[in-house]
């Protein structure tokens, strides 16, 4: 794909995103691509970033459709997206990571819910013991048999190498929440996620898909 145009509506991934690398003049942060090769490192997955994403300007240009997917891509709430897609042009990625997270505070509970079921847990990295491996399937399991959905994380701030321990202990404290408490935590989280997903899909080469490492 083009580096000017928005890509169509990715396929969505694991919920964990590592760091996105902080824009000039501000803001940052999962979500991505295409469906990566591996599964993302960080906690409760979701959607993939799509390949040859477009810089500020191409998104700004973009037909509302083609805007809308890219931005579901971030955050799998269809009125967080044409929301978010409406408010067009923005005149710098500020801006536009400032409607997002206005956008992301004013969803209502089925919006939340409707991001939520687009989520999915992310792996353990390929070469992770098979303690670990153990260990994250068996906190994933628990957290979406008592939330029924997958566990979200935003890990920016923190290196690769703290990723699957932030992980499991981000879910066994969350455990211990009420599920109104959990669902507004989570709900910070895919704000967060968006954020970043968002930086990383204006960001990409074009034909490359998502970054990011498994837990």
């Amino acid at each position: 794909m083009s580096s000017d145009t928005p890509a169509a509506l990715p396929q969505r991934g694991p919920a964990v995103r590592p760091p996105a690398a902080a824009p000039a003049g501000g803001a940052t942060r999962a979500i991505p691509s295409a469906r990566p090769t591996a599964p993302d490192p960080t906690g409760g997955g979701t959607s993939g970033r799509a390949p040859g994403a477009p810089g500020l300007a191409a998104f700004n240009a973009s037909p509302a459709p083609r805007a809308e997917a890219l931005l579901l891509g971030c955050c799998g709430s269809h009125r967080w997206a044409r929301r978010v897609a409406a408010h067009r042009p923005y005149p710098d990625l500020g801006a536009l990571l400032a409607a997002c997270d206005e956008a992301a505070y004013d969803l209502a509970p089925a919006d939340v819910h409707e991001a939520l079921a687009l989520e999915s847990a992310a792996g353990p990295a390929p070469d992770a013991p098979p303690a670990a491996r153990t260990a994250l399937a068996a906190a994933h399991a628990a957290y979406e048999s008592r939330f029924g959905h997958a566990f979200v994380i935003c890990l920016d701030g923190h290196r690769p190498d703290e990723y699957l321990d932030q992980v499991l202990a981000g879910i066994r404290r969350r455990l211990a929440h009420e599920p109104d408490e959990e669902r507004s935590v989570a709900a910070d989280e895919l704000r967060a996620l968006a954020r970043s997903r968002v930086v990383r899909a204006l960001a990409s080469a074009p034909g490359k898909g998502r970054p990011g490492r498994p837990v």
